[in-house]
């Protein structure tokens, strides 16, 4: 968890750098809040309190990179208390939740508070984020998309700052390539294969359509940095392969067939929840028992 921490500050640091100060505070307040509340809930429930584990540290973190810049101060805390309280805590803490803390606290909070949930300003001005806009038909910059001078969330605009990231986890050995692996490369053949059924406009794998729709909507740091989630992801090879393929078509149906733009968060809770029969299909039969 502590590795995850690292390995978040680039996407972080260009987040702050992007919207200003107030996404440094969101980044705050989501983090601070979601530690403050574990360490009370344990205390309260007379359990040992864990909050150096970094996993409290981690959820609000990758909360707070989910948030809208321009979103109040006490949403993001709102959300971390959901994400500790509800998804986390009342299942038996860490490693018995069911979906990613983070994950589950942005959509209740979606669901909530639509309108500034999906309310974005860049650079002073409030616009759709690119995908948004190529949802709408419009062409859109995948360069700009790719350095993250886009308007979207905090932690999402910058491809190159969450692939920082992303490389110092696989070199830590703390995450390997097998689920965003599949997760992306799944979402690449589905854009390039049905992105002409949901635009006729749109050749069959148009590079700059496919380039959009990897760049944009949190899907690097859904892939690189939740997806990944030990306690929520599969522990064998093949379930993990049919867990990243499963996200994948999921983002793909939602994006380009759904009412928005985005998809990932949706598609990797509902992925969580299948996890287990994932596993229960995909785990090795032992040795003596059918196994070789």
């Amino acid at each position: 968890m502590l590795m995850v921490t690292i390995a978040l500050l680039p996407a972080s640091a260009f987040g702050v750098y992007n919207f200003g100060i107030q996404a440094l505070l969101m980044l705050i307040v989501t983090t601070v809040t979601a530690v403050v509340v574990e360490a009370i809930y344990e205390k309260a429930m007379k359990k040992p309190v864990t909050v150096k584990d970094f996993s409290a540290v981690v959820t609000g973190l990758l909360l707070g990179l989910n948030m809208p810049p321009t979103a109040p101060l006490w949403m993001g805390a709102l959300g971390s208390i959901f994400a500790i309280i509800i998804v986390k805590q009342l299942f038996g803490g860490l490693g018995q939740n069911f979906m990613n803390p983070a994950l589950g606290a942005r959509c209740f909070l979606v669901i909530s508070f639509t309108g500034p949930m999906t309310r974005f300003v860049y650079d002073g001005v409030t616009g759709p984020t690119p995908l948004g806009q190529l949802k709408a038909g419009e062409v859109v910059d995948t360069m700009e998309m790719l350095k993250g001078t886009i308007p979207g969330t905090i932690g999402e605009t910058s491809v190159i700052a969450i692939i920082i990231g992303a490389v110092f986890l696989i070199l830590m050995g703390v995450i390997d390539l097998r689920i965003p692996g599949t997760y992306i490369v799944t979402v690449a053949v589905f854009v390039g294969i049905f992105g002409h059924f949901a635009n006729p406009d749109i050749a069959f794998f148009d590079p700059t359509y496919i380039t959009a729709h990897l760049c944009g909507g949190g899907l690097m740091l859904g892939a690189w940095f939740m997806a990944t989630d030990y306690v929520t992801s599969p522990i064998t090879k093949k379930g993990q392969y049919l867990y990243g393929i499963l996200m994948g078509v999921l983002t793909g149906l939602f994006r380009l067939f759904g009412g928005s733009a985005e998809g990932v968060s949706y598609a990797i809770i509902i992925s969580n929840l299948v996890v287990p029969l994932i596993e229960r299909v995909t785990l090795p039969k032992p040795f003596g028992k059918g196994g070789e």
